[in-house]
């Protein structure tokens, strides 16, 4: 049988155990993890930042190793702690430590509800629940802040573009378009010219995309696709080029030559040909002539109402000369015009004198050489 003596140690070994688990459970319970945002909502791809409150309700310095459990396949976790990727923390009495908890979660990802922990171990656990709200995919987007632009045929039309890799692994995307013939398209990433781009997974790279339409484009809405492709994934994007065309106007002759012999006080027609260069139609052409002092110039018809783009007209100009214009060579100007664009053709008029004044002058001389030639033989032998 125990005598007294024992009976009181063990009566004291007992009431100092009990009163070392209660510290023991005071210490462990007076450490807790809170956070404000236990379950939350989010889409695929999305990065989530926690902030964990680490809380020491009791009256000593509480230490304990945090970490992480349940962590899904495939996500990306990172805990820190002023600026740290601590292990164990320490924390004063009455007071806390802030934890940053950086979740980034993959594409490809089920939709649904899933589960981890943040333990201080042997202290406390933090369950965490984020709800994917929809079915995530592996693909690659690409977009412009603004996909349609408008502009004169002459402009260049400038694109701002984003590409995304969404999906888990770093991309090299072949860059391309499928533009009409003679059209020029230029993708510059890091504002180089380029025919590709690396994007690592989950980033997304600025494309700036020129392009600018071909000679003599005719007016209207361009759709030009533009596509962004690997082996495994590709992206494609319509810009769309609203094109105001461009105006041009020729003036010539029908044959091409601009020279022409007239006698004065006559007139003569000159068949011209009014040709629209541009690739928008030209309304009310109007014609008009500078030319010499005395000269006399009209148009049939004097307005054009419409010359289509890439077509021609055909205007008779009538030429007078002056009746008092000395034979040599005279310049006259003729001009189509409209308020958008205008041709000149310098036209040059050889003038010569008229046949009857020609006969007159050859009499003129004949009768002045008789004249001579009676006079010598009749006075000569005196």
């Amino acid at each position: 049988m125990l005598n007294r003596t024992q009976i009181l140690t063990r009566f004291c070994l007992s009431v100092l155990l009990i009163i070392l688990s209660g510290v023991q459970a005071a210490t462990a319970q007076s450490l807790r993890l809170y956070t404000p945002y236990p379950r939350i909502t989010v889409p695929p791809g999305e990065t989530i930042d926690y902030t964990i409150d680490l809380i020491n309700n009791g009256g000593a310095i509480a230490t304990a190793e945090v970490g992480l459990e349940g962590i899904p396949k495939d996500w990306k976790l990172t805990l820190r702690s002023g600026g740290w990727n601590a292990q164990v923390i320490s924390v004063l009495p009455r007071e806390k430590k802030s934890l940053n908890l950086k979740v980034e979660l993959p594409y490809d990802i089920e939709k649904g509800v899933y589960t981890f922990r943040v333990t201080a171990r042997g202290h406390s656990v933090l369950p965490l629940t984020v709800e994917v709200s929809e079915q995530g995919t592996v693909k690659t987007v690409f977009t412009a802040d603004q996909a349609n632009m408008q502009g004169h045929a002459t402009s260049d039309f400038n694109f701002r573009t984003k590409l995304e890799n969404q999906t888990g692994e770093k991309q090299l995307y072949a860059l391309s378009s499928q533009a009409p013939r003679g059209w020029t398209v230029v993708f510059k990433p890091n504002y180089q010219q380029a025919t590709s781009v690396e994007i690592e997974p989950g980033q997304s790279k600025d494309i700036p995309v020129e392009m600018k339409a071909p000679y003599n484009v005719k007016a209207g809405k361009y759709i030009i696709p533009v596509v962004a492709s690997t082996g495994s994934s590709s992206a494609r994007l319509e810009l769309v080029v609203d094109v105001s065309g461009s105006y041009g106007i020729e003036l010539t002759t029908t044959d091409g030559r601009l020279s022409e012999k007239i006698t004065a006080g006559r007139h003569r027609n000159i068949e011209l040909v009014v040709r629209n260069s541009g690739s928008t139609d030209l309304n009310s052409v109007r014609m008009s002539a500078g030319n010499p002092q005395g000269w006399e110039v009209s148009f049939t018809p004097d307005t054009i109402p419409l010359v289509a783009a890439g077509e021609s007209v055909q205007v008779k100009a009538r030429m007078r000369a002056y009746e008092k214009a000395i034979p040599g060579d005279y310049v006259i100007n003729l001009t189509a015009q409209t308020p958008e664009a205008t041709s000149t053709a310098s036209f040059r008029m050889s003038v010569k004198t008229p046949l009857l004044w020609g006969w007159l002058g050859i009499l003129i001389i004949l009768g002045a050489v008789g004249t001579v030639v009676y006079l010598f033989r009749k006075y000569g032998r005196r």
